[in-house]
């Protein structure tokens, strides 16, 4: 049988005992557990203490959930502030409705917090948690399958999204209208990235805030045409979307960034303490620093094999 549509699921909150299960709260749950633990994994890799992921989640996700929601509600106001709008929507995150920059933003300030708690440089820490945030975006896009919202536009493609006809009419189009599944093109989108930033990153020794820049470059890329197809209600500038425009910004800033960090440190890791004793470091707070093979000034330290490896 000819693969025609894609289908939404049909249910999306799941009661049990009287007691509401809501698809898009599940999907951001597993997002930041799968996260947490392939970060914990790439922390314990680089040198460092695997549960110190626990005091990182502690601070990064409250600030990172508050800001993706901080976010939605400034670049689409309409829904809570506009005519007929409810305010008190604003804090209903289960309804829907985080912006990733917002997340990045203030998850950041938690992460930088946390970092000075448990002695981990912040370049280190953002080059551990890059490839787990991209996965944890990945799964997080479930949940707008299930809420059926953030699709794109009209399509005729095989894999075209089939949603309910309240949610086609809702978005101004008939009921049988098939849409792009924006969703699942950043979902694809996020896990290519964050097997991109494994590979390039043990391959050239991505380190020193390296990896995370690659991330935000790469996230950017693929969310400005992905953006470009959506059709829900979002504020615009110059003709273009608002985070299209966020995207652009983001993006250039990722590859400034990057450039600068591989100019000055070439293809160098930062190591903790549980590996800087395998290249002659000592037992001071200040990692060790790796030299790559290539492409990096010799700074006269040698290291083993495994030294040299970089997180996976």
């Amino acid at each position: 049988m000819r693969f025609q549509f894609l289908p939404s699921p049909t249910d999306s909150v799941w009661y049990i005992g009287g007691f509401p299960l809501r698809a898009y709260a599940l999907a951001l749950i597993a997002g930041i557990l799968m996260a947490a633990w392939i970060s914990a994994r790439r922390l314990a890799a680089a040198g460092y203490k695997a549960d110190a992921m626990f005091d990182i989640a502690l601070w990064a996700v409250p600030f990172g959930i508050v800001g993706a929601r901080i976010y939605h509600v400034i670049t689409t106001p309409e829904p809570y502030f506009g005519p007929g709008g409810d305010p008190w929507a604003a804090f209903a995150i289960w309804r829907g409705g985080l912006g990733v920059w917002g997340a990045i933003a203030l998850g950041a300030v938690g992460a930088a917090i946390a970092a000075r708690i448990v002695k981990i440089p912040l370049p280190a820490m953002a080059d551990a948690l890059a490839p787990g945030i991209a996965v944890g975006q990945a799964i997080g896009r479930l949940g707008n399958w299930f809420n059926e919202e953030l699709f794109g536009a009209p399509t005729t493609l095989p894999w075209g999204l089939k949603v309910s006809q309240a949610a086609a009419v809702r978005a101004g189009y008939p009921d049988g209208t098939l849409f792009h599944p924006t969703f699942l093109y950043e979902l694809l989108w996020d896990l290519a990235v964050a097997g991109v930033l494994v590979w390039a990153g043990r391959r050239w020794l991505w380190g020193h805030g390296q990896t995370f820049f690659a991330y935000m470059t790469l996230y950017c890329l693929g969310r400005v045409w992905i953006e470009a197809l959506r059709i829900d209600t979002a504020n615009h500038f110059l003709g273009l979307r608002l985070n299209v425009w966020t995207s652009i910004v983001v993006g250039l800033a990722g590859i400034i960034c990057f450039a600068w960090s591989r100019r000055r440190y070439g293809g160098s890791l930062i190591l903790g303490p549980g590996l800087e004793s395998q290249v002659g470091g000592s037992d001071d707070v200040e990692p060790a620093k790796v030299p790559a093979d290539r492409g990096a000034e010799d700074t006269g330290q040698t290291a083993s094999d495994d030294a040299e490896r970089p997180p996976e």
